[in-house]
């Protein structure tokens, strides 16, 4: 999925809105644009949009809350919008679902580059490849599905690319920025942070299974760890 996806960008200030969508049309990019949170969440509805440019500070309903929502019904890539001021707003948004986010004032290229690499991650994995198989987790990289326990656990794109990861190299450690690397993309311009946000929710929705959260051990200092069971 690339230059045929649907993109929704919401921001109340129309410069912003019109510059963005002026960007990614000229990419090939179908783009609808939302000026508040209600709209957001009618045009989400409507369109389905497979990613979403979301401002946080928003009229109506504000980007956190449209972000809540939205993760009740749609696994979507959502990349944030934010003021420097708002850095507990960062966090908090990538805590509930966000795949990552931009501080404003940004460049419309950077924005793009980013919105390219996060469809790109979509097809990354091969339909020959066979899923990973731990104890009672199964990974299924064609499918792009796990299961813990015969039960079906919900990931963000996000989520489910770093678990990948970790289980491609079981029993090694992965730094932040191998990580990064693998799942974000060698370009990206973000800091590190993002990876233990996302491995913190990845924790929670595997233990909400039966505690596989454990799986994924944290070494001080260096990143993380996949536990496949022989350590």
């Amino acid at each position: 999925m690339t230059k045929n996806a649907t993109i929704l960008v919401v921001d109340d200030e129309a410069p912003v809105r019109e510059t963005v969508r002026a960007y990614l049309e000229r990419e090939g990019y179908t783009v609808y644009t939302a000026n508040d949170g209600a709209a957001a969440l009618q045009s989400i509805r409507a369109f389905k949009p497979d990613l979403i440019v979301l401002d946080i500070m928003l009229p109506e309903v504000d980007g956190l809350e449209v972000l809540r929502r939205l993760r009740q019904e749609s696994n979507a890539w959502v990349l944030m919008l934010s003021a420097r001021a708002e850095e507990m707003d960062k966090i908090l948004g990538l805590k509930m679902g966000a795949d990552d986010y931009l501080t404003k004032p940004f460049s419309p290229r950077e924005l793009v580059a980013r919105v390219e690499a996060m469809l790109r991650r979509g097809g990354g994995t091969s339909d020959e490849e066979t899923p990973l198989i731990f104890d009672d987790i199964r990974i299924d990289p064609a499918a792009r599905k796990v299961l813990v326990a015969g039960q079906l656990i919900d990931l963000t794109p996000i989520e489910f690319d770093l678990l990948l990861a970790l289980a491609r190299h079981h029993g090694r450690v992965l730094s932040r920025d191998q990580l990064i690397e693998q799942v974000w993309g060698y370009d990206y311009y973000g800091d590190d942070r993002v990876v233990d946000v996302h491995i913190g929710r990845l924790r929670r929705k595997l233990d909400a299974a039966g505690g596989a959260g454990k799986r994924i051990a944290t070494v001080r200092g260096v990143g993380y760890r996949f536990e496949d069971g022989s350590e």
